[in-house]
């Protein structure tokens, strides 16, 4: 299998140096999987500065303006959603959800074998399969066409503090 692989993928895979040890352990892909948790911790926390960044335009912060991918609200009109970044953070939230279930399968195991591995090969393929579909929709859809709100981030500057910081000697 190990050879065969080798030849579709085009990579220098090895035998395991002990068997019974990657029959048992789930260790890597633990840490794969915590690996992307950790990617969507971060994707989150972006996509919720997207939110409040372009929150407005009448009482949010409107320094950034995200382009229109759905009609915006009927309450505000000249809202635009960001839909985008609320998909990214529900992907990001289910993709935190497979890694809890790729670290119980993976503490599952018993003795010398662990059964769970179809549930953890299963979660695993789903988050990278979540992950690099709402990061390319996100780039895609919302980064490339991000502009910042020039105005409003000139007056934000204008009304700052930290200008009188220049004429302290």
């Amino acid at each position: 299998m190990v050879k065969r692989l080798s030849e579709l993928s085009g990579l220098e895979l090895h035998l395991s140096d002990d068997l019974f040890e990657s029959m048992q352990s789930m260790a890597d892909v633990a840490d794969f999987s915590a690996s992307l948790r950790t990617l969507a911790i971060t994707l989150t926390r972006i996509a919720n500065d997207f939110r409040l960044l372009a929150s407005g335009p009448a009482t949010g912060l409107d320094e950034l303006h995200l382009p229109p991918v759905q009609p915006g609200s009927s309450i505000m009109p000249g809202k635009v959603n960001p839909v985008l970044a609320e998909m990214l953070n529900m992907a990001m939230f289910h993709v935190q959800g497979c890694d809890l279930t790729v670290s119980l399968a993976a503490q599952a195991g018993q003795l010398e074998l662990n059964v769970m591995m179809p549930v953890i090969a299963h979660n695993l393929f789903e988050m990278m399969q979540v992950t690099i579909g709402s990061l390319n929709a996100f780039t895609e859809k919302c980064v490339r066409g991000l502009q910042a709100n020039r105005p409003r981030l000139a007056g934000w500057l204008e009304m700052n503090a930290v200008i009188v910081t220049a004429l302290n000697p």
